[in-house]
């Protein structure tokens, strides 16, 4: 059962970020070595780690057209789908480039400072494959890099056997994680190729984890080095990503997701549960909470949830993320549980309420988040998936002073500045920069600036 406590009663640290692993030595070590020894360590890492070792890492495009042609011939509602979500990601990401303006503008006479905003030359996208490959994240990541103007976008993905080699791999009992199949062609998830070449990714390579990372970042014969490197991944991928931080860009370091849910009576209990379940199920650290004026909805929504975890496919998970990092809390008011939830700073958060004055009042109130969704029908899974919305969004409190994945992650905003010799503007600048310098001990800065004057 989820617990129920009363807003005085939360414990302080359950605002505070969510720490689950410091610097692990293991990724250190792996990303020196791909930096070493390049493709040569990413193929032992296969053989330590996948299911699959191939002999080559880039998977040809004919491969990915093919899954996509598969897809489109055998699961039309699963292609129909990635398209519909393409096209809405496509179509908000764009709107997003459009937002990020160049200009000049003279700030004194004779002195014209400018911005542009320039996208990075290669990208890579990191998705993972595990016990849920994650169709959507290829998506998220490669539309908004396609909507930046990148020029090349690259994905990694944990590789598999290809279906050519699969006979070979059962008949030596290979194939299987510690028990790779080594030395057959690329291959990666079938429903990862085919979203990847209906986002129009420039190339795949079948490469997983924190050597995924380390590849990206520093180059290897095959796979090139990037300039951003996106997209989520478990506690390895994490740490590699944070570790490369400088040598390259990153969008986050992620941690578990969680949702936070701002009910009133008006909530359907069922909607509500089922909006908590579907962030349980991620993960066993996943924390779904929600805050309500309603004793009646907190029971009501306790009761449901049990009702919803009794049917699911992914009780296991969901359930023990419930008992552990679920909780419900009773709030004075609304604008109370708005307090709570900018403190908490939640990767999502939802206003399950009616339209009107007063729901606008506490959306308005509430000031960090990574994506609001607001009413009843706007359920988070829709961001998730299919809303244009980007759903790469921070974790652990760390909407408090950055926003989700988006076409700034790939765009360098730089400056410029054209001056008119003579002008009024370039003789005062020159004289505030001489005394400056002259403040700071600078006599190099100072001479520069009046040289400018003689």
């Amino acid at each position: 059962m989820i617990a129920i406590q009363n807003y005085k009663d939360i414990e302080s640290d359950f605002f505070d970020g969510r720490d689950f692993g410091a610097s692990i030595d293991i990724v250190k070590d792996v990303l020196v070595d791909v930096k070493n020894r390049g493709d040569n360590a990413l193929f032992d890492y296969g053989k330590k780690f996948d299911v699959s070792s191939p002999s080559s890492l880039e998977i040809p495009a004919e491969e990915l057209e093919r899954a996509a042609e598969k897809m489109k011939r055998e699961n039309p509602d699963l292609y129909e789908s990635i398209c519909y979500s393409h096209k809405l990601a496509l179509q908000f990401a764009k709107k997003q480039r459009e937002s990020f303006d160049d200009f000049e503008i003279e700030l004194v006479e004779g002195m014209f400072t400018g911005q542009k905003n320039i996208p990075v030359e290669r990208a890579g996208a990191y998705v993972p494959a595990g016990r849920f490959p994650l169709v959507s994240t290829v998506v998220m990541t490669i539309t908004p890099a396609v909507a930046a103007g990148v020029k090349e976008v690259i994905l990694c993905t944990p590789p598999r056997v290809h279906p050519s080699d699969k006979a070979a791999a059962e008949s030596q009992g290979l194939g299987a994680p510690g028990k790779p199949f080594t030395g057959g062609k690329p291959y990666a998830d079938e429903n990862i190729m085919a979203a990847a070449y209906i986002c129009g990714v420039n190339r795949v390579f079948a490469c997983g984890g924190s050597q995924a990372i380390g590849a990206m970042a520093f180059g290897t014969q095959s796979i090139p080095r990037v300039d951003v490197i996106v997209g989520p991944g478990n506690k390895f991928v994490a740490e590699a990503k944070k570790l490369v931080y400088g040598t390259v860009g990153i969008d986050m370091v992620a941690g578990p997701t969680e949702v936070f849910i701002i009910a009133d009576k008006s909530a359907n209990p069922a909607w509500v549960a089922a909006d908590l379940l579907a962030q349980a199920e991620h993960d066993i650290v996943a924390q779904p909470v929600m805050a309500t004026d309603s004793p009646q909805l907190a029971a009501a929504v306790a009761e449901e949830i049990e009702k919803q975890l009794a049917v699911l496919e992914t009780r296991t998970t969901a359930e023990q993320s419930i008992k552990n990092c679920g909780r419900i809390i009773i709030c004075d008011s609304l604008e109370q549980a708005a307090e709570a939830a900018n403190r908490k700073a939640p990767e999502h958060l939802e206003l399950a309420m009616e339209e009107g004055p007063r729901r606008d009042a506490i959306a308005s109130m509430c000031q960090n988040y990574g994506s609001l969704f607001i009413g009843h029908m706007s359920a988070e899974v829709f961001g998730d998936y299919a809303a244009g919305l980007n759903h790469t969004l921070p974790t652990s409190g760390s909407a408090r002073f950055t926003g989700g994945l988006s076409v700034r992650v790939f765009l360098k905003t730089v400056t410029t500045l054209r001056t008119v010799p003579g002008s009024k503007g370039a003789e005062q600048s020159a004289r505030a920069a001489g005394f400056l310098g002259d403040a700071e001990g600078l006599a190099g800065h100072a001479k520069a600036a009046r040289i400018r004057l003689s």
